[in-house]
């Protein structure tokens, strides 16, 4: 269940290409660049820049000074110890002791350095993607799991804030170390140098090599963990429907089956870096054996002291760590590299045109403001009102084509039509939930595709067929409809929580209007949910309201009441009800028939139930019920 709606299936076999999740570049992209991927951090990091330079600095000089440890060494061979200086011996260890005591505390240095900035780069990338998400369309949130994007915005960023604290650092410092200590040794001894630079090439070919196959399985393996991350999601919020049809085991064998998919691509990365760190690590131990031999018959013959021989060897066996951390320091900059790219899938989502950008400058505020002109009452227009869904084939009917209709100012219109027939879509178009494909929605003759969103959401008001409410008070969810929330009043809560008959049950909460409702209000039964939704529609009195058979899920008793009450909000406003039953309908003034993705019929519900044979068919179930 979860997994088919956690995306397309991936193969198991860790060589092969994952799909990718929405217009994403696949992992098999051959022109992708780790560099390029990373540099798009830069805007990000540039206000700790100084922080972070001074960091590396630190980090450089800290690791440098472990380079002249074997120096100091070569000075106490072949002189204190040569001589059997036991005051030179005491300040020999003092030197040693000194310089490791400094190089500790600049690598503590650089950690204090580090820690606080990154962390808040981290917290500013994830309020972006945030603020982001909140404001990408409709569309964009049906095609892409909530999973994936709710690991691009946790384990995705904890992926980068450990980048730019370590391997992004230790790249540098590492690298800068290998050239300074092999620019010691070869000045110590350039013949012995020359034996450690040998496996500098096949080092170098088998990265490259590593580095294309891990970011690889870096890419499938994040696409996995989001995959993962929608099934343990929707397996909690479904919880009551798993249980209820007994769906446990086979929910159970999904996940599974996603973990052990997971489990194949994390082994396949394991034998990579194992693989990758056995060559980096046997190669330059091979070559330090080598000059070994070569140096100790060196000095055997006289030409080099033994401790320039011990100098040597103790900056080779400094060297390993730097040489050997370049396998897991590539792979965790790979990782991060795949962990940008998805990032900015998201955020390379472009935004509704009238929708504010992060960075882009505040409006200016006028001099003194002009008297607003004013607006003629001419209601909620669909001209020629074509939708496609921008998924859909090109060969597919759309499924609105052509809908013409005139809902008056002050009217309420009720929209009826089949299953399917795009009720609900065509009430989507009206707050842009969706765009239309062509044609034009006008309020109060004004094209709502040239009003700013938050002007159009000011003006419009809607209560869906499924309601949803967050994890907050019932005074919060009902107040979120307010045009200011800050500002609403205990009089407007009280009268839409009257007008949606929501008072009693309110009231009998544990703690009233400040009882939280638990995440999606699952506390609280479909009737209720409702009835909140309808009262967070109402509390900002809109000049526009749109419900999507808002009354679905009340009894009979509790429906008349509601419809009682409703009539009084209606009648101050435009509005446009989704209805399927004789009692909704008969709260309009007119009734509107959605047949085939047009309007094929407009006129009160007796006219109708007169002339139209489909209207007729669509309410006759429930009309017989009344007339019993």
């Amino acid at each position: 269940m979860s997994a088919i709606a956690a995306g397309p299936p991936r193969p198991d076999s860790p060589d092969s290409e994952p799909a990718v999740p929405g217009p994403a570049t696949g992992p098999g992209d051959t022109g992708r660049s780790a560099v390029r991927s990373l540099l798009r951090l830069w805007p990000y990091v540039r206000p700790v820049r100084a922080r972070l330079f001074t960091a590396a600095l630190v980090a450089i000089v800290a690791s440098c000074l472990g380079l002249v440890i074997p120096l100091i060494l070569k000075w106490l061979v072949d002189g204190p110890i040569a001589d059997r200086d036991a005051d030179g011996v005491w300040l020999g260890g003092a030197l040693l002791l000194t310089v490791g005591v400094l190089e500790a505390l600049l690598f503590g240095l650089r950690r204090w350095l580090v820690a606080r900035p990154l962390a808040g780069v981290e917290a500013a990338m994830r309020a972006d993607l945030f603020r982001h998400l909140q404001r990408l369309p409709i569309a964009f949130h049906d095609r892409w799991a909530s999973g994936q994007l709710l690991s691009r915005a946790t384990a995705d960023l904890q992926l980068l804030r450990l980048f730019l604290a370590f391997p992004l650092t230790f790249l540098l410092v590492n690298g800068t170390t290998i050239l300074v200590g092999f620019g010691v040794l070869l000045v110590q001894e350039w013949t012995l140098g020359l034996v450690l630079l040998l496996p500098v090439v096949p080092l170098v070919l088998l990265c490259s090599v590593f580095e294309a196959r891990y970011s690889r399985a870096a890419r499938r393996a994040q696409d996995q963990i989001g995959d993962l991350t929608t099934v343990v999601e929707e397996s909690v919020l479904g919880i009551r429907i798993i249980k209820g049809f007994g769906r446990h085991r086979s929910q159970a064998r999904a996940f599974r089956a996603l973990s052990h998919r997971l489990l194949g691509t994390e082994l396949h990365k394991a034998r990579l870096l194992a693989g990758i760190w056995a060559v980096i690590m046997t190669l330059p131990e091979l070559a330090i054996g080598a000059a070994l031999v070569l140096g100790t018959v060196q000095v055997a013959d006289g030409e080099l002291s033994a401790g320039t021989l011990v100098a040597f060897l103790t900056t080779a066996l400094a060297l390993r760590w730097p040489v050997e951390s370049i396998g897991f320091l590539l792979a965790m900059s790979n990782e991060a590299a795949t962990a940008t790219d998805r990032y900015f899938e998201v955020m390379d989502e472009p935004l509704p045109p009238d929708t504010l950008t992060r960075g882009g400058p505040a409006p200016s505020a006028p001099a003194a403001p002009a008297p607003a002109a004013p607006v003629p009452a001419d209601g909620l227009r669909f001209e020629r009102v074509v939708f496609r869904y921008p998924d859909a084939p090109p060969d597919a009917p759309p499924v609105l084509d052509g809908v013409d209709l005139h809902v008056r100012s002050g009217e309420t219109m009720a929209l009826v039509g089949a299953t399917g027939s795009g009720k609900t879509t065509l009430t989507a178009l009206i707050p842009r939930l969706h765009e239309a494909t062509s044609g034009r929605i006008t309020l109060d003759g004004r094209d709502v595709a040239a009003l700013p969103r938050d002007e159009l959401r000011s003006l419009i008001a809607v209560a869906f067929e499924e309601p949803t409410l967050f994890s907050a008070s019932v005074r919060e969810n009902v107040l979120m409809g307010a045009r200011s929330p800050e500002e609403a009043g205990q009089e407007e809560l009280a009268r839409a929580l009257r007008v949606a008959q929501a008072e009693e049950f309110v009231n009998a909460l544990p703690r009233g209007v400040e009882t939280q409702v638990g995440e999606q209000g699952l506390s609280l039964s479909g009737g209720q949910r409702q009835r909140l939704a309808l009262a967070r529609a109402v509390v900002g009195r809109p000049r526009f309201l749109v419900l999507d058979d808002p009354l679905s899920a009340l009894d009979v008793h509790t429906e008349a009441l509601v419809e009682a009450a409703l009539r009084e909000v209606l009648a101050e406003t435009t509005a446009l009800v989704v209805a399927h039953r004789p009692s909704t309908v008969l709260l309009a003034d007119r009734v509107a028939l959605l047949s085939r993705g047009r309007i094929t019929a407009v006129g009160t519900h007796h006219e109708l139930l007169a002339s139209s044979t489909e209207y007729r068919h669509l309410m006759s179930g429930e009309q017989r019920e009344e007339e019993r």
